[in-house]
């Protein structure tokens, strides 16, 4: 059986198995260029609890593992419709995760991050892309908030890319965490 453009055995679970969830108001999912984001679902706990729990994958993603209870409560997208939460595929293989939650009707913050592998390709860029075609082009959103590590060069190029710019560090662009706060408007 294929889905999402990836083979799955009958059974489900497994590697093959991708994109278990249903959110985004039955849209079965977001393409760009290079990605295809599909949402989360129980399908999935076996590849994401794996993911973070490699040290490589949660480096700029809080610095710790987390415990399969963890993913399983927060990246599932058992937090629809306050979170939704997506695989991202390039080529019809699992690179990454994201995430948009929302912080009011027209506003919100986007999380996303790659497989090791999958860094330095532009799918990063391309899926953050996807998603503010989304969020602005579809849900109406008038600003979008990232928060990578000031340290996290590579991440802040990335959104860069994709259209974010830094906040001013008057205006709350640099944060006590390390982290830098940048924000994309759509333009009127």
């Amino acid at each position: 059986m294929e889905r999402w453009g990836v083979e799955q055995s009958e059974g489900g679970g497994g590697v093959g198995a991708v994109g278990g969830g249903s959110g985004l108001d039955g849209v079965d999912g977001l393409d760009g260029v290079l990605t295809r984001l599909v949402p989360t679902g129980e399908d999935d706990l076996e590849l994401l609890a794996g993911w973070f729990a490699d040290p490589g994958f949660v480096e700029h993603w809080g610095g710790a593992p987390l415990s399969r209870q963890e993913v399983a409560e927060k990246y599932l997208g058992r937090r629809r419709p306050q979170v939704e939460s997506f695989l991202v595929l390039a080529a019809g293989t699992p690179v990454g995760y994201a995430q948009y939650w929302r912080a009011g009707p027209d506003s919100g913050g986007i999380d996303l991050v790659l497989v090791p592998h999958a860094r330095g390709r532009g799918l990063g860029p391309d899926a953050a892309r996807a998603l503010l075609a989304h969020l602005v082009g579809e849900l109406g959103w008038r600003r979008v908030t990232v928060d990578p590590a000031a340290a996290n060069v590579r991440a802040v190029r990335a959104w860069e890319k994709a259209g974010f710019r830094q906040v001013p560090p008057g205006a709350g662009g640099e944060r006590p965490d390390g982290s830098l706060l940048l924000e994309h408007r759509p333009e009127r």
